[in-house]
């Protein structure tokens, strides 16, 4: 989908064409940059106040200072929703350490951050949420804070491309033996009792806002969830494996590294968790998406 046409850039509203930022960037020199991607659904943000919250705890730990306030970021959001007339879609947010008159390793004492944010329209509950999507097996390569959600995203999107030349949706990453989650997304597993496993939280995997969201649902749903590590071979012999990020919420994983997860179709746990998860965000589940009803 097409970048809504407004753009906001340091304190203005702008047309995307008109946008510029100096290729001195700390951004672009050293992804000295910290991003977060909001669901918006029905004009409403999903979990806003969860993204903001990581988004300060990132800046404060790549040293560049927060230019806004929880309030100031929520009306920068909702400005430049309502500025493009978007209801449904993604809005994307970067703060960068600034741009200055060289390419310095360290930078000034303190940094003048960019901000730059943009909208896209897009349906947020598709085909890949009711028929799910294939993932492959990598080596986790990314660096050691990733629980900071910074820009430095070559790994993931070598991963995604390695991914794509499989025949794959996404790759799970391993490490040591154990998957940390996927390209851009926390990894869940449901075993075939029944309970939901996930990785616990540490500079190993990224503290997902749709993560947190799943188990807030916990008791809704009357689920039981384990957070632990767990391997390639545990994944590949679950009942169910699903996803979850921003982007794409809660998304089924039907095939691992070729092999069929479960009957090859979304399970009953997956279908149960989005059907929660969407009637949270205030869906209308029997219109946007009508299969949850069936195995919920």
């Amino acid at each position: 989908m097409p970048v809504c046409p407004t753009v906001y850039l340091n304190g203005s509203f702008l047309p995307l064409e008109a946008a510029r930022i100096s290729p001195l960037d700390r951004g672009f020199l050293f992804a000295h940059a910290a991003y977060e991607v909001t669901a918006v659904y029905g004009g409403r943000f999903v979990d806003l106040a969860g993204h903001v919250a990581r988004l300060s705890r990132t800046l404060e730990g790549v040293s560049i200072p927060n230019p806004l306030d929880a309030a100031g970021w929520e009306k920068l959001h909702a400005d430049l929703i309502a500025r493009n007339g978007m209801s449904e879609g993604l809005v994307y947010l970067e703060v960068t350490g600034g741009a200055y008159d060289t390419r310095d390793f360290a930078g000034p004492d303190t940094f003048t951050p960019t901000v730059f944010a943009y909208a896209e329209a897009k349906p947020l509950i598709g085909e890949k949420a009711r028929d799910g999507i294939k993932a492959v097996f990598l080596n986790d390569t990314r660096w050691k804070r990733r629980d900071m959600k910074t820009t430095q995203l070559l790994s993931q999107a070598l991963a995604y491309r390695a991914a794509k030349a499989q025949g794959a949706d996404t790759a799970f990453m391993v490490e040591d033996g154990f998957v940390t989650e996927a390209a851009s997304a926390n990894a869940w597993i449901v075993t075939k009792a029944g309970e939901i496993i996930t990785r616990d939280l540490s500079p190993a995997i990224l503290p997902g806002i749709t993560r947190t969201g799943v188990m807030a649902l916990r008791g809704k749903g009357g689920f039981t969830i384990t957070e632990r590590a767990f391997t390639p071979d545990e994944a590949a012999g679950a009942a169910e494996v699903f996803t979850t990020s921003a982007g794409a919420m809660i998304a089924p994983v039907t095939h691992l590294d070729g092999e069929v997860i479960g009957n090859g179709m979304p399970g009953p746990v997956t279908r149960k968790i989005q059907r929660l998860y969407y009637e949270a965000m205030g869906a209308d589940v029997s219109a946007a998406a009508p299969w949850v009803l069936e195995r919920a």
